[in-house]
């Protein structure tokens, strides 16, 4: 009987080592998944995505297997070189345990700097159009189920209405603690800001949201990226710290991958085991959703 315990167990564990290490391989080689907790990368990322990033898009460095931050060795293998206007997870530099998710604005020898809220790359203003309105919502929780009413604006679980109909602009919701809500002043309510369509000198087009052109980031000093260094900033232009602040230049090394889809996404407008609560806190339309 001793020998059959002693059997199941090593078995157990022989089950239990061999699933963990094709675990750490498959997320170290292929895919990993990570969660969006921050707004910076607002509209194309929201609080409480949950992505996919490929990690064999620009080969691997230390940082992309367990225990990065020992220096085991530095630089690349299978190298490829990203694209400005790339979604990349990287290390920070300043923290090594924290893990930043930004748009790719600035390669080695490129110039940046924001004047007046615009984007300025090699000394020639990055083409902005389009302006649209944009909502960003961060409501106490205990509004979820009563909902948001302002002027001629509602807001429930996920959706806003205008008038008793869907609204046509775009927007997040955001549901956060009372707690934090009351603890933190200014960080819940309904932001209007305005959404453009930017078009980085390689002619990629993306998304990004301002909420005035004279915030604190949108004036800066002219930035020359250094060698083996990246520059990246935040969809979010006026709530993102990113190169332009205390992230700075980014060693290519401290990247992990390309973000490449949302798998899952919510609100946390409920705990996840209240299924019943499901429709005001899944965002199914972003269930899949690539990121460009």
């Amino acid at each position: 009987m001793s020998g059959k315990h002693k059997n199941s167990a090593r078995e157990w564990f022989d089950t239990l080592f061999y699933g963990i290490l094709i675990a750490i391989v498959f997320r170290s080689l292929f895919l990993e998944p990570f969660n969006i907790p921050s707004g910076s990368m607002i509209p194309t990322l929201h609080i409480g995505d949950h992505i996919f990033v490929k990690k064999w898009s620009y080969g691997y460095s230390r940082y992309s297997f367990p225990f990065g931050s020992w220096k085991l060795w530095n630089g690349r293998v299978f190298k490829s070189e990203p694209n400005v206007g790339d979604v990349i997870v990287f290390r920070n530099p300043a923290n090594e345990s924290l893990d930043f998710v930004k748009r790719l604005i600035g390669k080695p020898g490129d110039t940046i700097q924001m004047i007046d809220g615009r984007l300025y790359i090699n000394g020639k203003i990055v083409e902005r159009r389009d302006p649209r309105p944009y909502v960003i919502a961060v409501l106490p929780r205990s509004l979820r189920s009563v909902g948001y009413y302002h002027d001629n604006m509602a807001i429930k679980g996920n959706k806003i209405f205008v008038d008793n109909e869907p609204a046509v602009f775009k927007y997040t919701i955001e549901y956060k603690s009372d707690k934090e809500c009351h603890a933190y002043q200014g960080m819940c309510g309904v932001f209007h800001a305005t959404e453009y369509t930017e078009v980085l000198p390689n002619g990629v087009e993306h998304s990004i949201v301002e909420m005035s052109d004279k915030d604190n980031l949108d004036n800066t000093p002219l930035f020359t990226v250094p060698e083996k260094h990246l520059f990246f900033m935040g969809d979010n232009r006026d709530n993102s710290n990113d190169s332009r602040a205390d992230v700075g230049y980014v060693p290519f090394d401290n990247v992990l991958g390309r973000v490449w889809f949302v798998w899952y996404s919510h609100n946390y407008a409920v705990p996840m085991l209240a299924v019943w609560g499901w429709g005001a806190k899944m965002r199914w339309n972003r269930f899949g959703m690539g990121i460009k």
